[in-house]
C-alpha cells in the first residue's frame, strides 16, 4: 500500500469518513439519480454502497482526489446494479420535469436524448462526467483510469463524434 494514500496519523479514520461524506455524499448521490430510470428511486441505496466502499477502502482512497474516486466507484457500483436490473423502456421518462436542477432539465429534452443515444456508452459517461459532475483532465483521467493525455484526448473524440451526431440529427429532423 502505497504510504501518500493512507490516513495521516492526525486524523482518525471517522474523522475523515465524516468530512469526506459531508463534502461529497450529495455529488454522488446526484451522479446516481441522473444516471438511473424512472428518477433515480435506488439512488439511495447504491449512494450508500459507494459510501461503504470508500469506508472499506478508506487506505486506497487518495487524499485531495476523492471524489474522483467516488465517482470511479460510483460508475462500478451503478454497472453491477444494471445487471441485476430489469431492463427499462427508454420510453419510460418522468412526466414533470426537474427545473432546479439544469442537469434534469437536459436529460428530459428529446433533442439531447436522442444525440447522447447515438454515442457509445463511453462518451456518453465521458461527455457527462465533464458537463454535469464538473470534472476537469485530471479527475476525469482518475475516472476512467487512464493518463490525463489520455483523458483528454477521450474527451476531445467524444466531442468530436457528438458534433458529428447532433450533425446527424439536424440532417434527419430537416429530412423530415
Amino acid at each position: 500500500m502505497d504510504p501518500d494514500v493512507t490516513v495521516p496519523d492526525d486524523v482518525d479514520d471517522a474523522t475523515w469518513f465524516d468530512e469526506l461524506f459531508a463534502a461529497h455524499a450529495v455529488a454522488v448521490h446526484r451522479y446516481l439519480v441522473r444516471r438511473l430510470p424512472a428518477g433515480g428511486a435506488d439512488a439511495e441505496d447504491l449512494a450508500a454502497d459507494v459510501l461503504a466502499t470508500a469506508w472499506r477502502r478508506r487506505a486506497d482512497v487518495p487524499r485531495g482526489a476523492e471524489l474522483p474516486w467516488l465517482y470511479r466507484t460510483a460508475g462500478f457500483v451503478l454497472a453491477n446494479h444494471r445487471r441485476k436490473a430489469r431492463p427499462t423502456p427508454v420510453a419510460v421518462v418522468p412526466e414533470v420535469p426537474d427545473d432546479v436542477d439544469p442537469a434534469g432539465l437536459a436529460v428530459d429534452d428529446d433533442q439531447v436524448r436522442a444525440v447522447l443515444a447515438r454515442l457509445t456508452p463511453r462518451d456518453r459517461r465521458i461527455l457527462l462526467l465533464v458537463a454535469w459532475e464538473g470534472l476537469g483532465g485530471a479527475e476525469l483521467a482518475q475516472v476512467l483510469g487512464v493518463s490525463r493525455g489520455g483523458a483528454d484526448a477521450a474527451l476531445s473524440r467524444a466531442r468530436a463524434r457528438l458534433r458529428s451526431a447532433w450533425d446527424a440529427h439536424d440532417a434527419q429532423v430537416d429530412a423530415g
